[in-house]
């Protein structure tokens, strides 16, 4: 049965090889059942019902994946898309979480009409390589600079800022953290941050900096402090609509990236390079991201750590559904998950940020053009903590130099209206606070 409604032997797989390969994509990104609950709990959310939701989310979005896709793709709250959610929108443009929620749905929403219309390709294929992949560096720093804030590495100054923190226990777990991640990592071993993370943890209990939890295993498993709180009415303000964009967009680079780089791998192209059941895979993706606003988390996107299963011979979407069971499996370990630090989860964030940065060499920096407008992305998204500022620096300092350069010609007609949507997410502001 099982071969017959995955395709196996046309993918050239077997049960055997699809349930290994679905347990290696769990290793590998089961980090996020600590990390996301860390960064969202600093937007003033409960912890202990983040950790369940991101579980429940994250097995909902992938075994959809696997069986209205068949795809081996694992889908769970975005990396950078946390951060966006918590330190952008909530503490630095000081809204409600439960508006961010609402952001996050609007988003999804939209992302869902673009592809069912056919208009979100059209968007992603406006925008060129280097500046998809500066974005993709931007945030890659930004995580990098939140995991060192979180270790106590980058400690606040009034006059330059930020200085080193001063070596401590925390600081040294954290540290201990990421050597075993980086160790491992070379070492070619699966699951490298989430082994990185419970040795901070362990480490952190024998020190007596975290007490033991009560339990291991807990079934009163509760989501009502985060699940349907979305204001959704909220997030309909104009001061609000370059986040929803930038929401859109994010998810976006994130997810087509993503799947052109898995589903090439997994054999999922034709003959032409194109992606098949794209459009099917990208609606799963909207769909997700509003169920997840619903139930009380960041937006949704599909995971690049699926290449690790993939790698492992994953071909189909029974992949997919053995991942998604793994992270259901993973809600009753709640107690477990619930005292790890945020030093510990750290470690995890500058590794991240690492993977990401690895797309500078897609950037061409021959042409001023294009060097200079990817360059302000990376840098404003980390400096301005702000990842909609440094795209909206990007895609508008684009435009002006072209039109410098004489090759205004060269813009497509989709990459001006995301110019003049760059425009209005400064001016909005200012005509707000005006008015």
């Amino acid at each position: 049965m099982l071969n017959k409604f995955f395709n196996l032997q046309a993918r050239n797989t077997s049960v055997k090889t699809e349930i290994i390969a679905g347990a290696t994509t769990f290793l590998t990104m089961a980090y996020i059942i600590f990390v996301n609950p860390v960064i969202l709990a600093d937007a003033g959310m409960d912890k202990s019902a983040l950790i369940a939701v991101t579980c429940i989310v994250t097995a909902i979005a992938t075994i959809a994946t696997g069986l209205f896709a068949n795809a081996p793709i694992a889908m769970a709250p975005g990396m950078g898309l946390n951060a966006f959610f918590a330190y952008t929108l909530v503490i630095t443009q000081k809204i409600s979480w439960q508006t961010a929620l609402g952001v996050v749905f609007l988003s999804g929403l939209f992302f869902l009409i673009l592809t069912l219309v056919g208009l979100r390709k059209k968007l992603v294929e406006a925008i060129p390589i280097s500046l998809i992949s500066a974005i993709s560096v931007g945030i890659g720093l930004f995580i990098t600079f939140i995991g060192l804030q979180n270790i106590g590495i980058v400690i606040a100054h009034p006059v330059t800022l930020v200085q080193a923190g001063h070596l401590d226990k925390t600081i040294t777990i954290g540290l201990v953290g990421l050597v075993v991640m980086i160790f491992l990592e070379m070492k070619k071993v699966k699951g490298s941050l989430l082994i990185g993370i419970i040795v901070s943890t362990a480490l952190a209990i024998l020190l007596g900096k975290v007490s033991k939890p009560q339990s291991f295993i807990s079934t009163d498993i509760s989501i009502a402090a985060v699940a349907m709180k979305l204001d959704i009415l909220g997030a309909l303000k104009w001061s609000l609509f370059g986040s929803i964009f930038t929401l859109m967009f994010m998810d976006m680079f994130d997810s087509v990236g993503t799947l052109m780089a898995c589903c090439n791998e997994a054999k999922m192209t034709d003959e032409n390079g194109k992606i098949k059941e794209l459009d099917r895979l990208l609606t799963i993706d909207a769909g997700a991201t509003m169920l997840g606003a619903a139930m009380g988390t960041s937006t949704t996107t599909s995971y690049v750590e699926s290449a690790a299963g993939i790698e492992e011979g994953g071909r189909t979407g029974l992949t997919s559904v053995v991942t998604g069971i793994l992270f259901l499996l993973a809600v009753l370990f709640v107690p477990v998950v619930g005292i790890v630090p945020k030093y510990a989860t750290a470690p995890a964030l500058i590794m991240v940020g690492l993977f990401m940065i690895k797309e500078i060499k897609k950037i061409d920096f021959t042409q001023m053009e294009n060097a200079f407008p990817a360059f302000i992305i990376i840098i404003m998204i980390a400096l301005s903590y702000s990842i909609s500022t440094g795209l909206a620096f990007g895609f508008i300092s684009f435009a002006i130099l072209k039109i410098i350069a004489g090759k205004a010609g060269e813009i497509k007609l989709t990459m001006w209206l995301i110019t003049g949507l760059s425009v209005l997410y400064f001016l909005i502001p200012m005509l707000v606070k005006g008015s």
